[in-house]
């Protein structure tokens, strides 16, 4: 009898030397839907695929348990949350995917995933680069995963090698270096590595040392701060003058934004610039007011800077989302005045 199940189903992906040295760190688990669904209450957080605690999942929920739906996120990368790939593959053996926590300094492999939206002619040179350990098509089936050796000159930068990904300007692609990935097991088709083989010209790039270059040497150093440093309570404070400090802020900075099309369209990129932008206007009027008594802290200069964001940046989906319990646009407003406010004590 033929034996069924994943590893007869995909046997490029469980038999691959590069995954076998991964499948025995217990990092795995399979992306969820977490949240319930709330069409009639907008103000709840949509559902989100995520990786989830899988042996939460297969021990199932208790009385003590408050997370809405059956499934929870996983919130540690070790087993108390996660399994060996032969544990999951033996307890779900028919997931439609596998996600895997990289440490690339510590499992000597990097991901390079390549978007859908990656032009043909740049993601076929991507797909013929030397020492490609394994292969996958991503889960919009347009994408592809690559599996690829530590580049040798990783080290050579540091502030690159302590990113957790190193993302093309585009957004085209991206070195994912400790974070999360998942994982189809598709292989990619005949027909593309056909096309991708028979491809003429110069490559954009030689190798995955070359690539890694070319992301490298546009990491920034970051300040270690983090959005969850900065408290901004549940409901926003009475915070002194903050009507008039908004709408100055914005009168200052109205003309003075970037488009999108700066970042080529990524929206993340140009909302977070929208938000530094802001912020060093507001941070005039803040000096104003400082300047006669009045106090602001790290938690009211966030909600002030989300205040003025709200107004200049268009809603999208992505802004219906909570981070750090807080809605998207506030948590990123965090993130920025933690970022400065450790720059700024740096250089004090």
């Amino acid at each position: 009898m033929t034996p069924v199940g994943p590893h007869a189903w995909f046997p490029q992906f469980y038999g691959n030397p590069a995954i076998r040295t991964l499948a025995s760190a217990c990092r795995w688990t399979i992306s969820g839907q977490i949240g319930e669904e709330s069409p009639d209450d907008p103000t709840k957080p949509p559902r989100r695929k995520t990786p989830i605690d899988v042996r939460h999942l297969l021990a199932g929920c208790t009385s003590s348990c408050q997370h809405a739906g059956p499934l929870r996120g996983a919130f540690a990368l070790d087993e108390t949350c996660l399994l060996t790939l032969d544990e999951l593959t033996a307890a779900i053996p028919k997931a439609a995917n596998t996600a895997f926590y990289l440490q690339a300094q510590t499992d000597g492999l990097l991901v390079l995933d390549i978007e859908a939206d990656c032009p043909s002619g740049v993601a076929a040179t991507l797909l013929r680069l030397p020492g490609i350990l394994y292969s996958e098509l991503s889960m919009s089936g347009q994408g592809f995963h690559l599996v690829m050796p530590l580049p040798k000159n990783f080290h050579d930068f540091p502030v690159a090698a302590g990113k957790r990904v190193l993302r093309e300007e585009h957004g085209w692609y991206e070195l994912l270096l400790d974070h999360w990935s998942t994982f189809t097991r598709q292989p990619v088709p005949d027909r593309i590595l056909a096309r991708v083989n028979a491809a003429t010209g110069a490559p954009a790039c030689a190798s995955i040392e070359d690539l890694y270059v070319q992301l490298a040497v546009n990491a920034s150093e970051s300040s270690g701060a983090s959005a969850s440093d900065v408290d901004t309570a549940e409901d926003m404070p009475d915070i002194p003058y903050s009507q008039a400090i908004v709408e100055q802020t914005l009168t200052s900075a109205r003309h003075q934004l970037r488009d999108p099309g700066d970042f080529n369209d990524d929206m993340s990129r140009w909302e977070f610039s929208v938000l530094a932008s802001l912020y060093g206007w507001m941070r005039t009027q803040l000096r104003a007011y400082s300047a006669v008594g009045v106090e602001y802290s790290a938690g009211d200069t966030a909600w002030l800077l989300y205040k003025a964001a709200v107004d200049v940046i268009p809603a999208r989906p992505k802004h219906s989302e909570r981070r750090n319990g807080r809605p998207f646009l506030l948590d990123r407003a965090a993130a920025l005045v933690a970022d400065r406010e450790a720059r700024s004590a740096s250089t004090n």
